[in-house]
């Protein structure tokens, strides 16, 4: 029998502190007060004791006991789970991840595998760990997040509860102790917990619930076939047909959008089932563009009735309003036909539908022209069917007019007329049709050799067969007319797939685009030319005010005026080609063409730009950090080493010998502080200018480390070194190595607790060497393990009394250029450990030959 999977319930929270374990405890108590069977599989109280008064007797599952790396770890039992087989269990933290050799990877994979059980559970989870807004939380807070879940893994949850508080509320909950112990809360106040940090996260927390919310209501919706609109959302829906009316009716949807918090705007063009009836491309693509600018999306359905498939539209994505351009069609046009709007009107139901007034109008289905229905040798053969095949079928007929009746001649008239239609088109057949009816009626019927018919049946007869020929020419006309068309169309996709396939293979390099439309077309050559002034009356012939922007091909065009084809793409560019002139059918696809053209050179300057503003930025940035953190630290030297020469220099006060020597002693540990500082500051940008000069040759390690020992003068007692004697040679500068293990030494020890040892170990690992620098301080969190190497800043400080924060940064940098790497480990028991991976001789030595080869 197949087990029924259990439900999923989720609290989702903006931050930590909210709350969260605290409901989720609530909730599996309310559950056993109830008589359900909750247990409690892991949680997580963080040493709060309103939280953890909360677990008092409920069943606690015992935790998996794990070793990693030396440290002990609890993990959650899933196997034990299972054996209890609750009917509820409580399980915290869904994002986290398991120790190494658990069961599972991630946590919420232990969480379906107790689903797929049968057994309810009950989790929780902070916004910053979904993987969709992973990186807006880092830019929003400044910290990465390692522990993501899939917003799939909660979206699939049967219920989510969001979890809610003010951030001024939960600043004040930290502020009195509830969140983080004491010593921890100002710096969490300063950094992850500022205002502007948690009301971000908490717009998050409510947008993606929201989300949530949706998606709920359209499966009720479409569950219980409801296809009305709900108001529960305002959403504004602009039909676009992609003429110059568009922008108008964008920006006016907009606006009605903005006057509603939160409400959604949406585009939408219906293109016909046929594809003969297109809209211009480089407006679409115009369109699209300011949609997206202004917050909106873009969006195309298919459809034969273009009101039908708005409203349907709208209504499947629940829209409270509907934007259309008011039609420009005259009376006699709507005795035949509402039009768009009008017919929307009415079929409309309660979506309220605005109808735009505009100066540009191009009703959506009208066509500027249509490219000849036939060749030319064909219409050629109709016209000479008409003038000679007429007078030839007369003169035969008249021939044998006393052997064929009136309607045997008619029928081969109309033969004539319907061969007339099927080589040259209409007007040739209407010309047949005109002339049968006038020869039939002077050689055919009585009174002969007239026009005047005396029988009236026969006059009926006469119409009856123009009629039949107009109808038959009309019909076949148009069948060839949409063949040609279709034709067409096909021929076009083809062009705008390859347009397209241009564009996917990342292809958009304004060069390679304007060749592939001059392959396409034969051309001599494409030109994307710009003004290089205010556009003016008589730009479109001067040469001097064009700049070319791309070629491809021959002789570029100087001007619009002096191309065979031009697309104007907006009021700055325009696209010329010379060597043929394109058919108005070829400038749709040619629009195409223009738009993306326009997009590429779009995306090449702002290329170009963040190119261009990148090492200012950097510059910047680090200019401004050294100017905020070197002032303290050249400061204090100097005041020490200026303070004790100025003491040994006053006459005033006799200074004993041991007074004179610790004056000396300071001045000189003041120097040497300020000189290590200087040459870091020069290291540093020599590495940021890619001159720092190396001299790589194989190093022993237990040479190396008891010289940066030494380095240290007295706090080399706080050491302890294990290092194998019999690792290989590795390949670095040993001055520049030096440096390394002193800056990564003094900064553990000014870390670690002044009863705990500084651990060096060594060890071969491949083709690298890792030399460990263990401590038992505080740690770093993982999530700030990249931030600790950015120049000219601490982790969590916000002032400088501590250093300018280089010695990492420069640790890494010189590790770098040497080949080697450096990262930050957690130290199993709490603690930082640092990772120095060196290349060993041998391999670089191999390595450095082949090159050379």
């Amino acid at each position: 029998m197949k087990t029924t999977r259990g439900r999923l319930r989720v609290y989702l929270g903006a931050a930590p502190g909210v709350g969260k374990t605290y409901a989720m405890l609530g909730e599996g108590r309310r559950g056993l007060e109830r008589g359900r069977d909750v247990v409690v599989g892991y949680v997580a109280t963080h040493d709060r004791p309103r939280t953890a008064a909360l677990l008092d007797g409920m069943e606690v599952i015992p935790r998996k006991t794990m070793t990693y790396r030396g440290a002990t770890f609890t993990e959650l039992d899933v196997d034990a789970v299972l054996a209890r087989n609750p009917k509820i269990v409580l399980i915290d933290e869904l994002a986290h991840t398991n120790v190494p050799g658990s069961k599972n990877v991630k946590r919420w994979q232990d969480i379906e595998e107790i689903l797929d059980a049968g057994i309810t559970v009950i989790s929780t989870v902070n916004i910053q760990h979904l993987e969709s807004v992973n990186d807006v939380v880092q830019q929003i807070t400044g910290a990465p997040q390692r522990e993501t879940v899939p917003d799939e893994v909660v979206r699939r949850a049967d219920q989510i509860e969001l979890v809610d508080m003010s951030p001024e509320a939960l600043r004040r909950r930290m502020a009195h102790g509830n969140i983080y112990a004491p010593e921890k809360v100002d710096a969490a106040l300063a950094n992850y917990f500022r205002v502007g940090n948690l009301t971000a996260l908490r717009e998050l927390a409510l947008l993606w619930v929201a989300g949530k919310v949706d998606q709920q209501l359209d499966r009720y919706r479409a569950d219980h076939h409801i296809a009305g609109t709900w108001e529960a959302r305002e959403r504004v829906v602009v039909a676009l047909t992609g003429g110059p009316e568009g922008d108008t009716l964008i920006r006016r949807a907009a606006h009605i959008a903005a006057r509603t918090k939160g409400a959604d705007l949406l585009a939408v063009h219906v293109t016909t089932t046929d594809g003969l009836r297109g809209a211009d491309p480089a407006g679409l693509a115009r369109h699209r563009s300011l949609v997206e600018d202004l917050g909106g999306s873009y969006h195309q359905v298919v459809g034969d009735d273009i009101p039908r498939a708005l409203l349907d539209f709208a209504r499947s994505v629940n829209a409270t309003q509907l934007v259309l351009g008011a039609s420009r069609r005259g009376r006699f046009a709507q005795l035949f036909s509402r039009g768009v709007g009008v017919e929307t009107t009415a079929l409309s139901g309660p979506i309220d539908v605005h109808l735009v007034t505009h100066e540009r109008a191009r009703p959506p289905r009208h066509r500027t022209g249509s490219p000849a229905a036939l060749t030319r040798s064909r219409r050629l053969a109709g016209w000479s069917l008409t003038l000679a095949g007429l007078p030839s079928l007369t003169a035969i007929l008249y021939s044998l007019r006393d052997v064929l009746t009136l309607p045997s001649q008619i029928l081969l008239f109309l033969v004539c007329v319907i061969c007339a239609a099927l080589l040259g088109g209409l007007w040739p057949a209407i010309t047949a049709a005109i002339a049968g009816f006038l020869l039939l009626n002077y050689f055919f019927t009585r009174p002969y050799r007239t026009l005047i018919i005396s029988d009236p049946e026969v006059l009926l007869a006469l119409v009856v067969f123009v009629l039949v020929a107009l109808a038959v020419s009309a019909i076949v006309d148009l069948a060839a007319r949409r063949t040609r068309e279709a034709s067409r169309a096909g021929t076009d996709a083809e062009v705008l797939s390859t347009l397209a396939g241009h564009v996917l293979r990342g292809e958009a390099a304004l060069s390679s685009l304007l060749a592939r439309l001059r392959e396409t077309y034969g051309l001599t050559s494409v030109t994307l030319l710009e003004l290089s002034r205010a556009p003016g009356p008589d730009d479109q012939s001067q040469p001097d005010v064009w700049r070319i922007v791309a070629t491809a091909g021959g002789v570029p065009c100087t001007s619009p005026d002096a191309a065979d084809t031009m697309v104007v793409i907006d009021e700055q560019l325009s696209l010329a080609t010379c060597g043929r002139l394109l058919d108005a059918a070829d400038r749709r696809v040619l629009e195409a063409f223009a738009a993306e053209a326009a997009v590429a050179l779009r995306q090449e300057r702002l290329r170009e730009q963040a190119e261009r503003a990148k090492p200012l930025a950097e510059a910047d940035k680090m200019r401004t950090a050294l100017l905020a953190a070197v002032s303290h630290d050249l400061r204090t030297p100097l005041a020490s080493a200026k303070a004790a020469v100025e003491s040994l220099r006053t006459t005033d006060l006799d200074w004993s010998d041991e007074d004179r020597d610790e004056l000396l002693a300071t001045a000189d540990e003041s120097l040497a502080k300020l000189s290590r500082l200087v040459d870091n500051l020069l290291d540093m940008s020599r590495l940021q200018a890619g001159v720092l000069g190396l001299s790589l040759h194989p190093i022993a390690l237990e040479e190396i480390i008891p010289r940066a020992l030494n380095d240290l003068g007295p706090l080399r007692h706080r050491i302890a070194a294990d290092i194998n004697i019999e690792l290989p040679e590795i390949m670095a500068d040993g001055a520049l190595l030096e440096r390394i293990l002193v800056n990564l030494t003094s900064n553990a020890i000014r870390y670690s607790p002044p009863q705990e040892k500084v651990l060096i170990t060594a060890s071969w690992h491949g083709e690298h060497v890792e030399i460990r620098i263990i401590d038992r301080g505080p740690g770093i969190p993982r999530e700030a393990h990249d931030r600790v190497f950015q120049p000219f800043q601490r982790l969590g400080d916000r002032n400088t009394h501590n250093g300018v924060g280089l010695g990492l940064a420069l640790s890494r940098g010189l590790a770098e250029a040497m080949g080697g790497t450096l990262t930050p480990d957690e130290t199993p028991g709490g603690g930082l450990t640092m990772i120095l991976a060196m290349p060993i001789a041998s391999l670089a030595h191999t390595t450095s030959a082949q090159e050379s080869s």
